[in-house]
């Protein structure tokens, strides 16, 4: 692996260059491309795609030089690169990844990372074996209003938070190019797993592990394209002896809601209110102003700080806030909940530790 450095004129160094190759062309690619192009410290060295007019179409949009691979192993194996962020179709993610790190890529991958446990249990055992850095896009984890409500958690302004409730409501149609494969069972998978883990990650980084989970799936209306239910609902039993749920609609009418009701000990917080016993005066809720996670638009997202937490990693060898194996057990639960709506009954979260060690 080849870390470019810079070096001031009396000869110090200030920073080392990650050269990047993005594999994928789509809408939250190029979200990664703006990130990674506007760093002093990163560069975009390519881009992998199976349409090189289309990849060159995206780099002339952005204004960003990169040479184009139209074959993934062409790019994992030039050791001019260092990193390679994942934001191929969901099938092609585990052999990518596992590619990515035998050859001691550093890597980032876009949710869902795996389509089933199999596939999650071979890219773990992959990382482990390598020296290499890894961040999940559980996107959310960047933003401000969560920053808070972590902070918030952190400093004991509500106590052990017992029931966690958090929405993922997002009308995903024929309106976003996603679609036309997403809504497949073979590439979208559940509204869990092609939306809603957003959510389920949400529950595990404000209240901790979940234990057991029970769900419920619909369909929304009878001549829906999609291949699978496209709403879940799914209750949860935590670690810490508390309850949690989750909601996910991929087909709704209404405006995008992603709701974060915390119950605590000590105080409760509704997205960006809080009620707290810090506050000994306090008789209704207080409102934070911050960025709330009300939009499905992606260029709303905080893909700039989750790129900056991954090379931050990479230069001083620190796990990033969601690294792979904190996102695999955000994956197991997902797992979890559409094996409790296939079988109708209650399923226990399997510990990614011990699934690991037996592979």
């Amino acid at each position: 692996m080849l870390l470019v450095c810079l070096y001031m004129e009396n000869g110090g160094i200030t920073m080392s260059i990650l050269r990047f190759v993005v594999a994928g062309t789509g809408w939250v690619a190029g979200e990664y491309l703006k990130a990674i192009h506007a760093r002093e410290d990163a560069e975009v060295y390519g881009i992998v795609s199976q349409s090189a007019e289309r990849a060159q179409q995206r780099l002339t949009e952005l204004a960003i030089d990169a040479r184009v691979f139209d074959r993934y192993e062409d790019a994992v194996q030039d050791p001019n690169v260092d990193a390679i962020v994942l934001c191929s179709t969901p099938e092609l993610r585990p052999e990518q990844t596992i590619l990515a790190a035998r050859h001691g890529k550093h890597v980032v991958l876009e949710k869902p990372l795996a389509m089933n446990r199999k596939d999650l249990l071979e890219m773990a055992d992959a990382i482990d074996s390598a020296a290499i850095k890894t961040v999940a896009g559980f996107v959310l984890r960047w933003n401000p209003s969560f920053l808070n409500t972590k902070a918030l958690i952190e400093d004991d302004a509500i106590g052990r938070v017992f029931m966690a409730q958090i929405d993922y409501w997002h009308h995903v149609g024929p309106q976003y190019p996603q679609y036309r494969w997403s809504k497949s069972k073979e590439l979208g998978g559940s509204s869990m797993l092609s939306a809603g883990c957003h959510a389920v990650d949400a529950v595990r980084y404000f209240a901790g592990d979940i234990e057991e989970v029970t769900a419920y799936g619909c369909r929304t209306w009878a001549d829906s394209d999609y291949e699978f239910d496209a709403n879940a609902i799914a209750i949860f039993k935590l670690s810490n002896g508390g309850i949690g749920k989750v909601s996910s609609s991929l087909e709704c009418k209404t405006p995008y809601k992603f709701n974060v009701h915390l119950l605590g000990e000590k105080g409760a917080i509704m997205n960006n209110q809080l009620f707290s016993h810090k506050l000994p005066g306090q008789v209704e809720y207080a409102t934070i102003p911050t960025i709330l996670p009300d939009s499905g638009d992606v260029s709303h997202h905080p893909f700039a700080d989750e790129i900056d937490d991954f090379i931050h990693s990479v230069h001083h060898n620190a796990k990033t806030r969601c690294d792979f194996f904190d996102a695999l057990q955000s994956m197991e639960v997902c797992y979890a909940i559409d094996e409790s709506i296939a079988s109708g009954r209650s399923i226990q979260v399997p510990d990614w530790r011990s699934q690991v060690s037996a592979n």
